[in-house]
């Protein structure tokens, strides 16, 4: 049943199914509002090496009113992944299934507001820092999310570190074994699984940034109202009673995108 799949994409018992196909959701939100953020106040709000490569340059070139803007936006994703760890951690120590659904409903409450603001109330585009704010809060508020929901394992913001991985990857597969296997020796391998992953991960950033963008060009903010509601509807499931929650035992980790396929 598919409400009953959905449900266990924000439950509190993981398989690496539902992480890699809440990850896989994530990443396009993650593209859609990076590149509709972009549009509003001309800065990539998921970029922190970036911003802070950005801090070191103004820095030196002594301007310091730029140093303070990118410095806010670090500081605010950071906040962000905070706040996410925070209630995660709240959650797992009282046993409530809210643990992952909570900062998901969260992030959708926050993307509603920026639409819904930026579209009627003009609120938000008369003030540019509170929106770049609001946006890198966003977007620490879900990578961290992602992180814990994951071990680690799936970033939906860090497209670096997902093509660093896409390359390791690619860089086993094209490794030319000239010498048999053997305990000693063993031979290069790629992790196929991983690789599936890092691509699949990307590609569906690109596809939000792409789908963000064209988005925020022809309908402004009110494009960021869609993916929200879908977003709360998702994160929301958890918090309906469901009659064989009791029933089940959290399960963390029963398979590692590590493992081979």
């Amino acid at each position: 049943m598919p409400v009953a799949y959905l449900r266990t994409l924000t439950a509190p018992e993981r398989t690496l199914r539902t992480d890699v196909h809440l990850g896989l959701f994530l990443a396009f939100n993650a593209g859609a509002i990076n590149a509709g953020g972009f549009l509003a106040v001309s800065q990539y709000t998921s970029h922190m090496t970036g911003l802070v490569s950005e801090m070191a340059d103004h820095l030196a070139l002594g301007q310091m009113d730029l140093v303070k803007g990118a410095l806010i936006s670090v500081l605010s994703f950071l906040a962000g992944a905070a706040t996410s760890a925070i209630m995660i951690n709240w959650a797992r120590r009282r046993r409530s299934r809210h643990e992952f659904s909570a900062p998901l409903l969260l992030v959708a409450i926050l993307m509603l507001a920026f639409g819904v603001l930026g579209a009627y109330h003009r609120v938000i585009g008369s003030s540019l820092i509170m929106t770049v704010v609001l946006l890198c809060f966003i977007m620490g508020l879900q990578n961290a999310m992602i992180t814990k929901v994951s071990n680690s394992v799936i970033r939906t913001t860090h497209v670096t570190g997902m093509v660093t991985d896409i390359g390791i990857e690619l860089g086993r597969l094209l490794y030319w074994n000239r010498t048999p296997d053997s305990p000693e020796h063993p031979a290069v391998r790629a992790n196929l699984r991983r690789l599936r992953l890092h691509l699949s991960l990307v590609l569906m950033f690109f596809l939000g940034g792409l789908l963000g963008a064209l988005g925020f060009k022809h309908l402004g903010y009110i494009a960021t109202v869609p993916p929200a509601l879908l977003l709360a509807a998702l994160s929301s499931l958890q918090f309906i009673p469901d009659r064989n929650a009791d029933a089940r035992t959290p399960v963390r980790r029963p398979v590692s995108v590590d493992d081979q396929a």
